[in-house]
Order: structure tokens, then C-alpha cells, then sequence
């Protein structure tokens, strides 16, 4: 198996301090965001063989297995992440494979230059993805039912957020979500500020439920995100829950500490909550309108002591094992492509140490038994 030394990446939001603290190292006083585990091209993991993406290409049958080769051809197809939200993401919608391909392929006929700012598709794959907390973990996912919309948005108090409120009671589900996001997004920008500045002053009053709405416009002033953000479900996850975040579902990160695994795709609609790019008519072709609880997934445990966060599809397997004192090893070997992640304790992979936030990539097939005491995240695939 390869140690693997990875990329943390400085992104505006993350904390100055979680991975930090995670590593067990000095804060440097800059956001340290997300920390990549995988063979994304991006930041591609290094080992003493090369960067993973190397290692791979050198013999992708040998290192992730035939059967994961002849599904997702020669390439890991998932990335593995620990995120550290200091501030919030943008709010963002990701698409299914069949719109991925059509617009990928939409955009290289136009000649769009892949790391144009204006560009929706990087690459012609899907991004599910799945966050796991490790500390209480605040999010957004999923659209709320229309009149518990309306009501938290008529509880402000403020005039032009009227509109929307009747639209929420006055139409079908599918309709009212539809069009009160579009009349957000495309409102006039300098109105959408004062309503965005008027509402977070009436979010900073009311408190409660309505705090992190505040918040949020504390980062983003005037971003009509902010409005949009009040149409989702909040959550909190407590340490060891998870969301899994499948096409065309909007979310975003608010706060807190996580591991997180995605499809390896870069496929990113945005809705607000961001300076960057916001294409409205290709969002609005991506949401998926559908109010509904946002599925909080505890781990199923299996016999070895392996809990699974079970999700509907094949280019990410993520679980974990908490290993007591005293107990004994754990047989991971499989006929699949792993990453070993270590987030507290200590723990042995093989001969491997392994301390909080360090991992491994164990190619398809190689005999690994983890043992020590701590947790262990395992990435891997379903063939």
C-alpha cells in the first residue's frame, strides 16, 4: 500500500483552524478548506511511487482490479475529501450523468474553453456526493415544503419578500419552488440587496431559526443567495451522521468539520452564496423541484464491526470502523480500489501508522488488516 501525501486546499471559506487541529499541527492563519485524497488531476494524492494518478496509469488493472477497470475504466472514479467549513459554500446544484454528457458535450461544440469562468461543465460526469460529520456540522439540502417557506419568509417582515410568500401558497409544489427561485435569482440586483440587507436585519432580530440566515448574509451581503437559502432545509448533523446529496438536489455547506466523498467530477451549478458564474436558464433545466426531509443516514453495522453509509450508487463505497482497545484486527482485503483514512486514534493499516487525518491507497486486492485503536474511513467502490 502507498502513504499518501495530499493537497489542502485554501479556498476563502474554510477554517483557519479545524484541519489544523485535525493534524495536530500549527495554524498559519490562512482558510485551510479541504484536503483531497484521490487521483483527481487537480491535486492528485503523492506517494513514494509518483502522484496516485501515475501510479494508476502505470497499470490501472494491477492497482484498482478488472472488474472496477471494465465499469469506470482506468481511473479511481472517487474522490475523498476532509472539508473544514469556516464560512459557507456557495449554494449549488450538481446534474445527472445523461445532463453532464449533454452539456459537456454542448459546451466543447461552442468552443468554451474548459477553465473559462463562464463554463458549467469541466468534464462529462455526474458528482454525487456524501458528507459525513465529524464535528456538529450545519448545512442546506433539499427544498422545504412551500408553506414552511412562506412562513419563514412572511415572519420578516419585509415588503417585497411579500410576493414570493404568495406565490409559495398560491401554487403546486413543483410550480411554487420553480418560480419563486427564478423570480430570486433574476430580480434586479440593487432591489435584491435591499431585500437581502432588510432581511438579514430582520434574521439578526428574530434569532432562533432564523440565525444562521444572518449569518449567512454576513458573508454574502446582498447576494440573493441568502433569499434562496431561506427555500432549503437547514440541518445539523451531529458526528457520525451523514447526507448524501444526489443530481439535482441544491445544498450547501454552512459550518463545521467533515469527511466527504464525490463522484471524481468538478460539475458545479451554482445558485448564489459565490462571486463566481451563475447560469440561471441551466440551472433551472437541473433543479430538481421536489420539497422533502432531507434524509439524514446514520451507519448500518455489519458482523466485522464495519458501518456502511448506504447510497444508491457504485463510484463510492464510504465506511468506517471504530476500533475499541484491545480489539482485534479487522480484514479489509478486497477485490476494489481503498483509501484508508484515519480521523482519530491511532491506528495501524499493514505496517502503516496511521494518525488523525493521515491515510493510505490500497490497490485492488492487496491483503490489509487495520488494527490499533480509533476510527478508520474506508473509500472504495461497488463492482
Amino acid at each position: 500500500m502507498d502513504r499518501l501525501d495530499n493537497t489542502v486546499r485554501p479556498y476563502a471559506w474554510g477554517s483557519t483552524t479545524a484541519i489544523p487541529k485535525l493534524l495536530g499541527t500549527e495554524p498559519t492563519g490562512e482558510p485551510q478548506a479541504e484536503m483531497w485524497m484521490g487521483a483527481h488531476p487537480g491535486a492528485p494524492s503523492r506517494t513514494a511511487r509518483g502522484t496516485l494518478v501515475d501510479v494508476i496509469e502505470a497499470a490501472p488493472e494491477r492497482e484498482l482490479g478488472e472488474k472496477a477497470v471494465a465499469k469506470f475504466g482506468p481511473r479511481l472514479p472517487f474522490l475523498l475529501k476532509i472539508l473544514a467549513a469556516g464560512a459557507p459554500l456557495s449554494l449549488q446544484v450538481h446534474p445527472n450523468l445523461a445532463q453532464a454528457k449533454e452539456g459537456y458535450e454542448d459546451e466543447e461544440r461552442r468552443n468554451i474553453p474548459v477553465d473559462a469562468g463562464h463554463r458549467n461543465y469541466k468534464d462529462a460526469n455526474h458528482k454525487p456526493e456524501l458528507i459525513c460529520a465529524l464535528t456538529e456540522f450545519d448545512g442546506l439540502c433539499g427544498f422545504r415544503d412551500p408553506a414552511q417557506a412562506a412562513d419563514l419568509l412572511d415572519q420578516l417582515g419585509v415588503d417585497s419578500l411579500k410576493p414570493y410568500v404568495d406565490l409559495l401558497h398560491a401554487h403546486p409544489e413543483e410550480a411554487a419552488l420553480r418560480e419563486v427561485l427564478t423570480a430570486v435569482l433574476t430580480a434586479d440586483p440593487e432591489e435584491m440587496a435591499r431585500t437581502v440587507a432588510e432581511a438579514a436585519t430582520a434574521c439578526t432580530r428574530l434569532g432562533g431559526d432564523h440565525a444562521s440566515y444572518a449569518d449567512i448574509a454576513h458573508h454574502y451581503p446582498g447576494d440573493p443567495g441568502v433569499i434562496a437559502a431561506m427555500l432549503l432545509n437547514h440541518v445539523r448533523l451531529q458526528p457520525g451522521e451523514a447526507l448524501f446529496l444526489g443530481a439535482g438536489i441544491p445544498h450547501a455547506y454552512l459550518s463545521g468539520l467533515g469527511v466527504e466523498i464525490m463522484a471524481n467530477s468538478d460539475n458545479v451549478l451554482r445558485c448564489g452564496l459565490t462571486p463566481k458564474h451563475v447560469d440561471v436558464p441551466e440551472l433551472l433545466r437541473v433543479v430538481r423541484f421536489e420539497a422533502g426531509d432531507p434524509g439524514v443516514l446514520r451507519p448500518e453495522a455489519s458482523p466485522d464491526g464495519e458501518e456502511v453509509y448506504a447510497t444508491p450508487i457504485d463510484e463510492f463505497r464510504l465506511s468506517r470502523y471504530v476500533l475499541p482497545e484491545g480489539a482485534t484486527g479487522r480484514d479489509l482485503t478486497r477485490a476494489t480500489p481503498q483509501i484508508l483514512l484515519c480521523t482519530a486514534g491511532t491506528v495501524r493499516a499493514g505496517d502503516t501508522k496511521l494518525a488523525p487525518g493521515q491515510s493510505v491507497f490500497v490497490p485492488a486486492g492487496e491483503h490489509t488488516e487495520v488494527s490499533g485503536t480509533g476510527t478508520v474511513f474506508r473509500a472504495t467502490v461497488i463492482v
